[in-house]
Formats: C-alpha cells, structure tokens, sequence
C-alpha cells in the first residue's frame, strides 16, 4: 500500500524507538531471525489527560496491524506496547521506565505529561515520536533524540503566531478570553501566545487566565467574570472536558461569543454528547486532514480504521487517534530508513535525515527534520471546522496558515 522502504524522506515526527541502553540492537541478528520489534505507545488511558489521549492507542495499533499485513519492517513483526502515565506527574515517570524496560525499540508520545520523564529516553538513546503538545522539549537541548510527527519541532522560547489571531478575527471576534494549565507549559504559553496573536491581528484581549489546575470543569466564577469583561472571542488551551465546561459555563452565564475556537475535540463522540448543543456554531481546529477532505492518506487510515479499530464508514479519527497513528507511521519510517538490523541510534541518524515527511497527505506541509529541531514549521496551518447541527462541517477544503511574529517570545509566560 505504498509503505516499503525507500530512501524518500516523507515523514511528520518519529516515535521515540526504545532500548535499554544508548544504541543498543533490538536484537543480536535481528535480520537473520527476523526477530519482532517492539515500538511503545506511551499515553493518558486515565486521568484528566484521557478524553483528548485515550484513544491514540487504537490509531496506534491500527498503524503496526496494517504494517503487519503488509510484511512488518524489513521482515520483522511489529508488536505493539501500551502503558497507561494515568496523566500523572509521578506516574510518567513508572510509564516511561516501563515502556524502556520492556525492550522495545522505539517510544510514541500521546501524553500531556510526557514532558516531566523525557529525559529518561533521551539518557538512554532511544528515538521519541509523537505529540508535541506537552512541552518544550520536542525542540530544546538535549532532547535531539525526539521527534514530533504532528508538527515537527517546536521553538523552545514560544514565539506569537499570526493563526490563532486571523482565525478569530474572521469570524468576528473583538475581546477575546483564552485560558491555559498551569501545570503545562505548552498550554499556558499558548494562551498567552494567542492573546498576543489577537492583539496582532488587531483585537482586544479581554482576560488572560493560565491558573487553571489541570482538567479543571468548574467555570461559574470565571464565566461570571468573563461577562463583566464583555468577552465575545473564546480561544482555549486546554483539554475536551474543560473546554467543553467552560463552553456551557459561559452560556448558562449569558456570554455573547461570537468567536469560540478550539484546538481540539474535533472527534464523533462530541456529536451526541451532551455538551453538543452549547457548542453549536463554535469552531474547531485540525492539524491533521479531515476526512471530509479525502486524499490517499485519509482514504488509508479509513480502511485501516475500519479493518482493526472497528470504525464504521461514516466515522472519523479522534484527535488522539491521528496522534496515535501518526506517531506510529513515523516510527515506521525511521525503522525502515535503518536498514535490516535497525538499532535505536539507527533510527534517530535516519529521521534526522529526513527532509520531507507528511503523513501521506495527513499534514497540511511536509516536515524537513533535518533542520527543524527548535525551530516551529516556516507556516503553521490547521482545517477548521463548524459545529452544526447534525455535525462537524468543513469551512474550506483548505487550511488556514499562519507564521511567526519575528522578535517575539513567551517563554516563561
């Protein structure tokens, strides 16, 4: 299905290939006995971190299922590993030791937490893929070792993107909330990141707030707020069950939104939930391609979808999902680009070789890794997508861009 090994370098973000030790083979000869791989998946199954995570594992082992029946890498079976971080601080820490001591090759990352025990793969040598959504550390030293399959790197100092800010303007937002984490660097300095991209883009920013405890669902208060201050644009950095709260807090709250955008929850369960109905008109982001845009990459992961995660043909990928098969397929990638006897510093030499990698049409852009760790992508573009009635509808079959604001920082924020 046009995945063998080739010298072409189209991949997003390499999974984190596990060993006990830096540069250790998977396994003595294992070209010879065409012994399996194991690639680990390390994500939220549980926790404040599981409505947007959990399902990446079924993306993930749909990924290895259809390399399996295709011939596995090079000869090899693929096994897939899941372990649970339970979205804990402390917990991360057992999950990814685990995930090492199991002696697989290589390591996905679906994890809000994943940040906090990064630093144990990277000790080890072994390759990271996966979302870059947890931390800083998918593009800062010494972390070289970890590639991020959704957007390839990040800038460590967080600079303002002019996307969040053309978004909301386009569908007529003036004063804009955002709210953020504080446990998570990546969504506190989003939040502020966007309100500077709002301001940017000519808009008020109304209040800022990224004291929010992770997984936070109580919002009276601060919706009650949020309409004293006139709040009419809504851009927030957290997960689904927050938003979702926040979402309906502002409503009972008589807030006016007439811009409410979100980077996440684009996924079915959402549809028939009972959140569906305060979100109605809202907007939702998409890094990945939407299968109501088809192309040879949707159209694969459907089928795949359908054959091991038991999707019907009208259903679409969760956020986690994509993640989960994405940070799988770049993995792949980095494994068959190693050569028949693939060791863990194989697989890092190779991604950080590859100079165009898109997830077969999944990404709006191709990747280059071999000049973009610590750098964010030349353009940022996401699909957007509007909650009506009967579902999510497509505003444009093609994405919204947007760059980063020269000179401008909020690290730290």
């Amino acid at each position: 299905m046009g995945r063998t090994a080739s010298t072409d370098p189209d991949v997003l973000a390499a999974p984190i290939a596990l060993a006990l030790v830096a540069g250790i083979f998977l396994t003595s000869g294992a070209g010879a006995s065409q012994a399996p791989i194991k690639i680990a998946l390390v994500t939220d199954l549980s926790g404040p971190g599981a409505p947007i995570f959990s399902s990446s594992a079924s993306g993930f082992e749909a990924r290895m299922d259809l390399q399996n029946a295709e011939g596995g890498v090079n000869g090899h079976k693929l096994v897939p590993v899941v372990v649970d971080d339970q979205t804990s601080p402390t917990a991360v820490t057992t999950a990814v030791e685990s995930a090492l001591s199991s002696g697989a090759v290589g390591m996905v990352s679906a994890s809000g937490v994943f940040f906090l025990a990064a630093k144990y793969p990277q000790q080890a040598g072994v390759p990271v893929t996966g979302s870059y959504t947890d931390g800083p550390e998918w593009g800062e030293q010494p972390y070289t070792n970890m590639f991020a399959s959704d957007l390839g790197s990040i800038d460590p100092t967080y600079p303002v993107n002019t996307l969040e800010g053309k978004i909301l303007k386009r569908y007529g937002g003036t004063v804009l909330a955002t709210y953020g984490y504080s446990i998570s660097p990546t969504s506190s300095q989003e939040a502020v990141a966007t309100a500077h991209s709002f301001e940017y883009a000519g808009g008020k920013v109304g209040l800022i707030d990224t004291s929010l405890p992770f997984g936070a669902v109580d919002f009276t208060t601060i919706a009650l707020v949020a309409k004293e201050k006139h709040i009419n644009a809504l851009f927030p950095t957290m997960e689904n069950s927050s938003n979702y709260a926040l979402a309906t807090a502002l409503k009972q709250a008589g807030v006016k939104i007439k811009a409410a955008v979100f980077a996440t929850g684009y996924q079915p369960s959402i549809v028939h939930s009972p959140a569906w109905t305060d979100l109605q008109g809202d907007y939702f982001l998409s890094i990945f391609r939407p299968f109501s845009a088809p192309n040879a990459g949707t159209r694969e992961m459907a089928l795949a979808m359908q054959k091991y995660a038991h999707f019907s043909t009208a259903q679409f990928p969760t956020f986690g999902q994509y993640e989960g098969w994405d940070g799988a397929d770049l993995m792949i990638k980095g494994l068959e680009m190693a050569g028949n006897d693939p060791t863990s510093a194989g697989v890092i030499r190779a991604l950080r070789g590859l100079k165009s990698y898109d997830a077969d049409g999944l990404l709006p852009n191709p990747i280059d890794y071999s000049t973009i760790f610590g750098h964010d992508p030349p353009k940022q573009c996401v699909w957007v997508l509007r909650a009506e009635r009967t579902g999510f509808v497509l505003t444009s079959p093609q994405p919204v861009c947007g760059t980063d604001i020269p000179g401008t920082s909020t690290k730290g924020a």
